[in-house]
């Protein structure tokens, strides 16, 4: 199965949607903030990135800008996950970078069919 990058600050949801990912068989690496997931993405080369959008030291949205300006790392499918769930949310996402939205808390099986969509 697919490698997902899960970039995320929260250790509660880290190790919630890293077991549930692992059950339905993706490899699953690990980030913590910007700068990790930066580095991650380019030594793993994950087939497609969670990207938590409040993170400390660089922010997802940075963060997936300098993703999608890396030739390298361009092409590979980035999902915002936010509880930024405003009007406007969305689209700064796509603005950003980002391939698609999604909302915190989050809803696996909607999730997951963003996620295999994009694979």
């Amino acid at each position: 199965m697919p490698k997902i990058l899960l970039v995320e600050d929260n250790d509660l949801n880290r190790d919630m949607l890293s077991r549930r990912l692992r059950r339905r068989g993706y490899e699953v690496v690990m980030a913590f903030d910007g700068p990790q997931a930066l580095s991650a993405a380019a030594s793993a080369i994950p087939a497609l990135i969670l990207m938590d959008m409040s993170l400390p030291f660089m922010d997802g949205w940075e963060a997936t800008r300098r993703l999608k300006a890396n030739p390298d790392l361009c092409e590979i499918p980035v999902i915002a996950l936010t509880a930024h769930a405003m009007e406007g949310d969305r689209q700064r996402a796509l603005d950003a970078g980002c391939d698609d939205f999604d909302t915190k808390p989050i809803e696996f099986e909607r999730l997951l069919a963003k996620i295999e969509s994009l694979l």
